[in-house]
């Protein structure tokens, strides 16, 4: 609201409310729409919580058939009990020697001798003595030494007892040996035997007495531990990790030895042997006893506590998740608790399986058990002391996600039920179960739709979006999805599975929640790949109220800050289109609602308060039309609009503010801000006399902003004489009057608003003497000025107007004279006027605005008064 300059003393133009005469910049029209046009505020869709935890909710589109089953039976059967020994990840590639048999005597000479069973017990002592010495003399000969040593120099005698054939089978391998040494070099990346020397029976037996309840192998006579080791020096077999001494003789000399490589992997192999070692004494102290009292304990309590320990000790020792020798019976004692009736035990069982860093079907049948632990909300308290959210989201970090697709799937179903519990939700929040989740829905991102996971993995991505949506709730999770790149993932997502309406369901859901809070909108603002595909999803799932209400919820606070969403939004192909499409859609539907509901008004029953269905979408829709008619460009293109303007005129047509107050005022703000707008070929001027006769139904009702929202439409409709006469007419300006005494500044400043531009009419200033008007606007001006100069400018504005043909002030103001001549005095003075006790950046502003709005007005005002009546008595000035 501008004040026009009046250069002509003789006679001074009336003041208007709005004023457009000439054409302004768009910063101008922004600035001076900001005291007219309204954004519009609404709820954010209610979201039902499910009565029971399921890992699909009833409203899933995925038929039963085409979904992992959410219920399943659970026994020590599922487990896979000889668990397979870890997988390296590389494949051996095949030997290019092909052994051959030997096929007859002729080829004995030159062929291995393939071994033959013994036929007695001595024998096979007398072989594995023997067998000890071949290998303890491979040993300790040299490696690296291309020439060939006669095997007789190291040759060690066979004791007296033992057969001469057994000394030529081992001269025979000697040989056997030695011939390979001599035609092929051995380097660092050859594969070297190593074993232990052979332990004598007095050696045995010392060491046996020294350490007696606690030694860790039980040597058989003639026993021998060797271990073949890789070039990388690490041994051959990780089933079998027997120690192998790396001794020589004194005197003995040796390249290799002396060599870095060397001396790396003895080093390696000695501290391997060591941690082997200390692992068998842990074992045999700390956790046997404990799983000999799981294989024979009965009491669940008892089982229960033991579990406990077991977690503890494996804790203390830096096994979980660790790969060693008797892994395999702990893991087949805990797999048989799964057949005992108790989710406390089940609870306990299931952490330390998941903490193990089982793989396969094991991790399958774990994440299970832990899904159906979690979907009962009785075991949240259980959960939540024995933390296995810690288990479940180092499974989700860590797990391969092509090839355990399906146990991540139960596993992030677990994790989406404890979700639902408060307490369980902050504590993932604090536990980094943003970050986790995130980063397995890049990875899920990245794989393509023609990936043969691609499909499997939408039921994945299903859990973690609902499981995000609950995150949501809690201030530090979204202020880690704000500032952690979530916006883009969840874009990508909800494009790559348009078809999947699950997905797109509960992804809405998220950005719906997170884009009522400013910094979130800004950066889903900044995405402009959201515009299109939220376009796309209101195209494709047109009838599907509880998506679209959504994406048209989250469109609307977008548009409610941000001019250049506004802008670019309008911009997208079929933008307006797709909007005025879903108008007419749920328009129809809502027709329909009506239908059926006076025929229930007809039974006797009540008509539901709150808005349905299709109401909420259209209260949802005209709220992103009201947004959008802010600026400047897309305003005057909607205001141009007839079909848009069409729909809003027809929901005041055939709706009241009785049925449904948001929908019928959000429809008149609309039509306001649109009013806003002189544009050539305005449809809200052709049709300004029916939409003014609507608006007086809506004045007439005892809904007081369905009121004030017609006042503030009559405002701008008003400086059309049509519409001045259907006021006078109707009688609405007796309304407007009686409203000054509201009380209210919106409602006194929209009055008012009309009182203007019907005081710039002829023969229609006179009116303000009836009911009190002048002494009406005297007393707003005395009540609100000092706070609202806006809205004390206004009423300048209707009193010069109104005073403009007038002979004297008395005749005119009548006697408020006085008053008025006192409030303008005391309100030009800005030593009384301006509130010095208010913020600096505050008093600022409103010194701006009473020095360049309300003083020129006001001071024309005083001007004339005094001039007129001289001879008025000195007015003393005392502070408001």
């Amino acid at each position: 609201m501008h004040a026009s300059k009046n250069k002509n003393t003789g006679r001074a133009e009336p003041f208007y409310r709005l004023s457009v005469p000439k054409r302004k910049t768009s910063s101008e029209i922004i600035n001076e729409a900001r005291s007219v046009l309204q954004t519009v505020r609404t709820r954010r869709p209610f979201t039902p919580t499910e009565n029971q935890r399921k890992l699909f909710g009833s409203g899933s589109s995925r038929a039963p058939q085409n979904r992992p089953p959410s219920v399943f039976s659970l026994h020590a059967s599922s487990f896979d009990l000889p668990e397979s020994r870890p997988v390296s990840g590389v494949r051996l590639s095949p030997l290019d020697h092909k052994p051959r048999l030997v096929t007859s005597a002729k080829d004995e000479g030159s062929s291995i001798f393939l071994p033959k069973p013994p036929t007695n017990a001595a024998e096979v002592r007398k072989v594995s003595s023997a067998r000890a010495r071949l290998f303890r003399r491979t040993c300790q000969q040299n490696f690296t030494s291309a020439k060939m040593v006669p095997p007789v120099q190291n040759e060690e005698k066979l004791d007296s007892g033992e057969p001469a054939m057994v000394n030529s089978l081992c001269g025979s391998n000697n040989n056997c040996l030695a011939e390979q040494r001599s035609y092929t070099p051995v380097t660092d990346e050859t594969r070297q035997l190593i074993c232990d020397k052979v332990i004598s029976r007095s050696e045995r037996e010392d060491v046996l007495k020294e350490k007696a309840g606690k030694s860790l192998f039980q040597l058989g006579e003639g026993s021998v531990l060797c271990k073949c080791v890789n070039t990388d020096g690490r041994f051959a077999d990780e089933e079998q990790q027997f120690p192998c001494d790396q001794m020589k003789k004194p005197g003995t000399s040796s390249t290799c030895m002396r060599s870095t490589g060397w001396k790396r992997r003895v080093t390696e192999d000695e501290t391997r042997i060591n941690e082997l070692k200390q692992e068998e004494i842990f074992w045999h102290i700390k956790i046997q006893p404990i799983l000999h009292e799981l294989d024979k304990e009965d009491n669940i309590e008892n089982l229960c506590l033991a579990c406990t320990k077991l977690y503890q000790v494996l804790n203390e020792g830096n096994m979980l998740g660790k790969r060693f020798k008797r892994r395999n019976v702990l893991l087949k004692t805990l797999y048989k608790l799964v057949d005992i009736d108790s989710d406390l035990l089940c609870l306990k069982v299931a952490k330390i399986i998941l903490a193990m860093k089982v793989d396969g079907r094991n991790l399958l049948s774990a994440c299970k058990l832990a899904l159906k632990l979690c979907r009962n909300e009785k075991n949240d308290y259980i959960i939540q002391n024995d933390r296995l959210s810690d288990c479940l989201l180092e499974v989700l970090r860590t797990g391969d996600l092509q090839k355990n697709d399906e146990a991540l799937l139960y596993c992030m179903g677990a994790i989406k039920f404890m979700s639902g519990n408060a307490v369980l939700l902050n504590e993932m929040v604090s536990k980094g179960a943003v970050e986790i989740l995130l980063q397995l829905m890049k990875q899920i991102n990245n794989i393509k739709e023609n990936d043969t996971h691609f499909s499997n993995l939408g039921h994945l991505l299903v859990q973690l979006t609902a499981t995000l949506r609950n995150l949501a709730d809690l201030p530090p999770a979204r202020r880690q999805l704000a500032c952690s790149g979530a916006v883009a993932e969840l874009c990508v997502a909800l494009e790559q599975r348009t078809n999947d309406k699950d997905v797109c369901t509960y992804i809405v859901r998220i950005l719906s929640k997170l884009s009522s809070y400013d910094d979130f909108c800004a950066a889903l603002a900044d995405c402009s790949r959201c515009y299109v595909l939220f376009l796309a999803l209101l195209n494709k799932y047109q009838k599907q109220q509880d998506l679209v209400i959504r994406i048209i919820f989250i469109l609307g606070n977008l548009t409610e800050k941000n001019n250049q969403a506004r802008e670019q939004f309008f911009k997208e192909k079929g933008s307006l289109n797709t909007l005025m499409s879903l108008f007419q859609t749920y328009h129809e539907l809502d027709l329909n609602a009506q239908k059926w509901y006076h025929e229930r008004e007809r039974e006797g029953k009540k008509h539901p308060k709150h808005p349905s269905e299709a109401e909420d979408v259209l209260i949802k829709l005209i709220r992103v039309l009201a947004n959008l008619s802010i600026h400047p460009s897309v305003g005057a293109a909607l205001a141009a609009a007839h079909r848009i303007v069409e729909l809003l005129v027809t929901v005041l047509e055939y709706k009241s503010v009785d049925d449904c107050e948001e929908l019928v005022i959000n429809a008149a703000t609309t039509i306001n801000n649109l009013s806003y707008y002189k544009v050539k070929n305005s449809a809200v001027q052709d049709r300004k006399l029916h939409i003014a006769e609507l608006l007086l139904k809506l004045l007439m009702s005892n809904n007081m902003d369905g009121i004030v929202e017609a006042v503030r439409v009559f405002g701008n409709l008003s400086q059309y004489h049509e519409i001045c006469d259907f006021i006078i007419q109707k009688k609405i300006y007796k309304f407007m009057i009686a409203l000054l005494d509201a009380k209210n500044q919106d409602v006194c400043f929209s009055a008012c608003g009309v009182l203007l531009n019907l005081t710039v009419e002829k023969n229609k200033g006179a009116l303000l003497m009836e009911e009190g008007g002048v002494g009406k606007l005297v007393d707003c001006l005395r009540d609100f000025g000092p706070s609202d100069w806006e809205l004390a400018c206004l009423i300048c504005k209707t009193l010069w107007n109104y005073s403009e043909n007038a002979l004297s002030a008395a005749s005119c103001f009548g006697e408020d004279t006085n008053m008025l001549l006192l409030l303008l005095t005391s309100l030009l003075d800005e030593e009384l006027a301006l509130d010095y006790s208010l913020d600096r950046d505050l008093r600022d502003c409103q010194k701006l605005y009473w020095e360049t709005e309300f003083k020129p007005v006001a001071e024309k005002l005083l001007d004339r008064i005094q001039s007129q009546h001289s001879s008025l008595p000195t007015v003393t000035i005392t502070p408001l």
